[in-house]
């Protein structure tokens, strides 16, 4: 009772939030609910929810309380338990898991298909979970190796010539797939892993010629590839090897006049087997809450 009420009642207090026409009374460990019937069944699907999580080992906090409520407002087919609840990865003291039913569905489809595309807006765990399935696949020694790639393209600025050696001139276009992985394995280990090739972080460009066999390779934004470079890329797949693809369509740094690879990649791959196209939205937002709204305003400005 005392995890289902959270620390100074936050957790309850989040529920009384979500439905303000539900009177919520707590006595003892009894919850008694009053309200409209539509709502009160709601509230009360929503309580069962979380006393699963609890009882799973899941913390409960008024952000879990709000996906919840989002997950059980939309109809999804999964329960929010079962999503909330699935764990991916545990490493340095945390627990990666997904924390939407589009991403639950996203992470699902990784482990049934050979290639994977995750398609969505900023935030929505496109990378990070991919990057955790990654390591989930070399721990289980599925794989042999994890390859990180994404192309050396600028995000609207002209960086000029950066000095430096040659790793130091492309780190900054791969920073974030570094940070990703400090997130999920020991730092000390991760130049040892490198150095032996177990782990390879590498601009797109260097994709050209290879085999990439019994490995888990990620691309990374995808959108700023051409289809010339996502047709080279997809054929680098090798036996035993798993690929995903992610990108945001709407935020392309291509030279104007450049079609996207990622933009016409579903039409010509779209009866393909073992391919899944995943696509994630601003419900799958897992930043901060206004970046959500961010990506709707922005949706509404494009439409109109």
């Amino acid at each position: 009772m005392v995890e289902l009420l959270g620390q100074r009642d936050e957790v309850l207090r989040a529920v009384e939030d979500g439905f303000r026409t539900v009177d919520v009374h707590v006595r003892g460990n009894e919850v008694t609910l009053a309200g409209t019937p539509g709502d009160v069944a709601l509230v009360t699907r929503l309580v069962d929810e979380l006393v699963d999580m609890a009882a799973a080992g899941t913390p409960l906090s008024p952000d879990v309380v709000r996906r919840t409520v989002t997950m059980l407002a939309a109809g999804a087919d999964a329960r929010p338990a079962d999503v909330l609840t699935f764990n991916i990865l545990s490493s340095r003291g945390k627990t990666i898991r997904p924390k939407t039913a589009g991403q639950k569905d996203y992470v699902d489809a990784i482990d049934r298909h050979t290639v994977t595309f995750g398609i969505g807006p900023a935030g929505t765990g496109k990378t990070y979970l991919a990057m955790a399935k990654a390591v989930q696949a070399l721990q289980a020694r599925q794989v042999n190796r994890i390859v990180l790639t994404r192309p050396a393209v600028e995000a609207g600025e002209r960086l000029g010539f950066l000095p430096g050696t040659l790793a130091d001139k492309i780190d900054p276009y791969l920073r974030p797939l570094h940070d990703a992985l400090h997130d999920m394995v020991d730092p000390e280990s991760i130049p040892r892993l490198m150095e032996a090739g177990t782990i390879e972080v590498a601009p797109l460009a260097y994709m050209r010629g290879r085999t990439l066999n019994d490995a888990f390779i990620i691309l990374d934004e995808a959108q700023n590839t051409s289809t010339e470079q996502m047709k080279m890329f997809l054929t680098r797949l090798g036996f035993g090897s798993k690929v995903v693809v992610t990108g945001d369509v709407t935020q392309t740094d291509l030279p104007s006049g450049t079609t996207s690879g990622l933009r016409v990649v579903e039409s010509i791959l779209a009866d393909v087997d073992d391919v899944a196209f995943c696509r994630l939205s601003s419900h799958d937002v897992v930043r901060h809450r206004l970046v959500g709204e961010i990506i709707d305003a922005y949706a509404r400005w494009d439409r109109s």
